[in-house]
């Protein structure tokens, strides 16, 4: 990962909020409409007050909220609305999965963040917030920033119960994984880590595995599932490696 990364990802996110914002932009609210109504949904849930601090917290989450769903980048348009086909039809209950796979896909850092949970937590049976940062001063450098970032990711991974809080503090534990049992939905996650990844190509058991989904367990993926959409293509290098890339 490029230690100039745009972290980005600078506030605590509930994931009711980003429903929320899903709600609003499958029933066709304009961006500016969706906005609005954050703000008057946010004004008494995030950093009460009428300071510039606290309206400055509630612009960024609105700011990360609106970029993952109302308004993401060009190259991510695709991919967020075969994600919100996808959330028409998945019970609420089971959303995280595609609000995870979008938050990686706009926001690179908190992809860096997942990844460097899930490598620790297929290493051992905990993960300290400690070992993240030392991780990340690797990558970054000792930028307070990022730190910052860091924390309120790690926080959102406990708030939507993919780690679990230990008797020590700052001291995390795996939630069980959420077993993905819908094939469009892996390819779909899939395609979000690739694009999270920075990368054109990637081995398909190398995507399936990927730390940066540590939150699931995904099944057998056939490339049919994945070519689907149009925008992936799968190739066969030696004798059995899938290759997973992007059409053009």
């Amino acid at each position: 990962m490029n230690r100039k990364m745009q972290v980005g990802f600078s506030q605590r996110i509930q994931l009711e909020w980003l429903d929320y914002t899903v709600d609003l932009v499958l029933a066709g609210y304009s961006r500016a409409e969706i906005e609005k109504a954050l703000q008057e949904l946010l004004k008494d849930r995030l950093s009460r007050g009428r300071t510039a601090q606290s309206r400055g917290n509630r612009e960024k989450a609105i700011t990360i909220l609106l970029k993952i769903w109302a308004s993401p980048p060009t190259h991510v348009r695709e991919l967020r609305d075969d994600g919100l086909e996808l959330l028409r039809v998945i019970p609420r209950e089971q959303h995280l999965p595609v609000h995870w796979g979008m938050t990686m896909a706009v926001y690179p850092f908190f992809a860096v963040v997942a990844e460097i949970v899930g490598r620790l937590l297929r290493l051992q049976d905990a993960v300290s917030q400690a070992e993240v940062q030392r991780r990340l001063r690797e990558q970054f450098g000792e930028r307070e920033t990022v730190a910052r970032a860091a924390r309120r990711v790690m926080r959102c991974f406990i708030d939507w119960g993919v780690l679990q809080e230990t008797s020590r503090k700052g001291v995390y534990q795996a939630a069980p994984a959420q077993k993905i049992e819908s094939e469009n939905l892996a390819a779909w996650l899939i395609e979000a880590a690739l694009v999270a990844s920075g990368s054109d190509a990637r081995p398909l058991a190398q995507l399936v595995s990927s730390p940066v989904l540590f939150p699931f367990s995904l099944g057998g993926v056939t490339p049919y599932a994945l070519e689907t959409n149009g925008r992936l293509y799968v190739y066969r290098e030696g004798l059995n490696k899938d290759v997973v890339m992007f059409r053009g």
